[in-house]
């Protein structure tokens, strides 16, 4: 992927990853969607703290691709996917960059969650 325009364009807009040391978790009640160590953090300039967990690390038979994209013009383009979970369903819960920008090709095919949009949605830090 090329270098990301909103970077070129905005260079004091800050988009910074972390490799936290814990254990992440995502979960709807008590259902586990998602665990992992190997999470990164994204903290981006006017949005809430997000977390990227390996494709590999969430339960894929959950998730349905739906027809959403946005456009990030420092991440790159977003592919939208929902959850379903027995008789509750949330659109658009979750989302995957498949071909970031170069700033940002770790986040390759990871998935981060709408926990501050979805109540049900908790990601949270366990102990390892």
């Amino acid at each position: 992927m090329p270098k990301s325009p909103g970077h070129q364009q905005m260079p004091d807009h800050k988009v910074v990853e972390k490799h936290p040391k814990e254990k992440f978790r995502v979960k709807i009640g008590d259902k586990v969607i998602a665990e992992s160590t190997d999470v990164i953090k994204v903290e981006e300039d006017g949005y809430p703290a997000r977390y990227y967990f390996p494709r590999s690390a969430v339960k894929a038979d959950l998730l349905s691709r739906t027809a959403t994209t946005t456009e990030c013009p420092f991440k790159g383009r977003a592919r939208y996917y929902s959850l379903k979970l027995e008789d509750k369903s949330f659109d658009d819960a979750t989302w995957t960059y498949e071909e970031p920008y170069d700033e940002h090709r770790d986040l390759k095919d990871r998935f981060a969650f709408y926990d501050d949009k979805i109540p049900e949605i908790k990601v949270e830090a366990v102990a390892a």
